[in-house]
């Protein structure tokens, strides 16, 4: 969102979005940059240092957080591009002057994360930084699963032909989901306000035979409950996978993305929009399941997280205008 008081998504190469001097320098940094704050040569704007901060202050292993950016008063950034590993950072900017953007940790990060950033100043100026997050590691079990040998056994050609042709059209709602401005609101909630019966981050294992790590929540449900929308965004898959079985996914941009699987029956079409608790399906037994439940998925871009998380870090991004 343009306009007095508010930031701007920055999509593509920062050459397409300013203008001016060109500087390149990287810094490792602390929690903040304070005390530590170093200018590229030719950047004249730079007149403070900003502060830069994360919520929670040590994010976990599959979880979303915060990363907030908060610009010196005499300090005038206009724009923020970053990364998080290989993910693209969103930055948001609120009342306060404040910048915030989501960002993902993915599995197996488990010390330490970088955060690249680009600040880009009133004069086309920059400063590039790094910022090392430490990361605290997930807890994460085991889980016996016990299934006919046509579920637990290997796949045959036809079925990774298949599933790969599905994974190509989940990842795809992934890369656009980087490309669409933000829709998504810091009003988030369950699509279904149930038991977990399977945590996120779980290894399945399939008949004595560890098989995956599971990267959803499974939420309990009778066939035919209702499944709604966790936040706002459009409709981009209602498909029926091989695992998946019934599914429908959800583009919430700004790197956002959310999933629901196994459903008996999907409610809305592809380019539909949804708002937050908009009933988007029922829950059902299809796919690769013992018995009927949902599956939630959420990612940043093509980084599976922990859904509970994104409860907690959209309250710390201020909703768009």
């Amino acid at each position: 969102m343009d306009g007095p008081g508010h930031g701007r998504t920055v999509h593509g190469t920062l050459s397409q979005v300013r203008s001016g001097v060109r500087c390149r320098c990287a810094v490792p940094l602390s929690v903040t940059l304070a005390a530590s704050a170093v200018l590229c040569a030719g950047a004249s704007a730079q007149t403070g240092a900003p502060d830069i901060t994360w919520i929670p202050e040590r994010p976990r292993e599959g979880e979303l957080f915060v990363v907030r950016v908060t610009p010196a008063t005499d300090d005038p950034v206009v724009l923020i591009a970053g990364q998080a590993r290989t993910e693209p950072l969103h930055f948001e900017r609120d009342p306060s002057g404040s910048f915030a953007s989501l960002a993902a940790v993915p599995l197996g990060e488990r010390s330490e994360f970088w955060v690249s950033l680009t600040l880009v100043y009133a004069d086309g100026s920059e400063r590039q930084v790094n910022e090392r997050v430490p990361v605290l590691a997930g807890t994460y079990n085991h889980r016996e699963l016990r299934v006919s040998p046509a579920l637990g056994s290997p796949p045959n050609a036809a079925q990774r032909e298949r599933r790969a042709r599905e994974s190509a059209m989940a990842a795809e709602v992934s890369t656009s989901a980087h490309r669409t401005p933000r829709m998504w609101t810091s009003a988030v909630m369950l699509p279904r306000d149930d038991r977990v019966t399977s945590s996120f981050g779980d290894g399945r294992v399939f008949n004595g035979q560890v098989s995956s790590r599971h990267t959803g929540l499974d939420l309990d449900g009778d066939t035919g409950d209702t499944v709604v929308a966790a936040t706002r965004g459009v409709v981009a898959i209602t498909g029926q996978f091989e695992l998946a079985g019934n599914n429908v996914y959800i583009n919430h941009g700004a790197g956002l993305v959310s999933a629901y699987f196994h459903l008996s029956e999907q409610l809305v079409s592809v380019g539909d929009t949804v708002e937050v608790g908009t009933p988007i399906g029922r829950v059902g037994a299809t796919g690769r399941v013992t018995g009927p439940h949902l599956h939630w998925v959420v990612r940043y871009g093509h980084t599976s997280v922990d859904p509970r998380s994104l409860l907690a870090a959209s309250a710390e991004v201020p909703s768009p205008q």
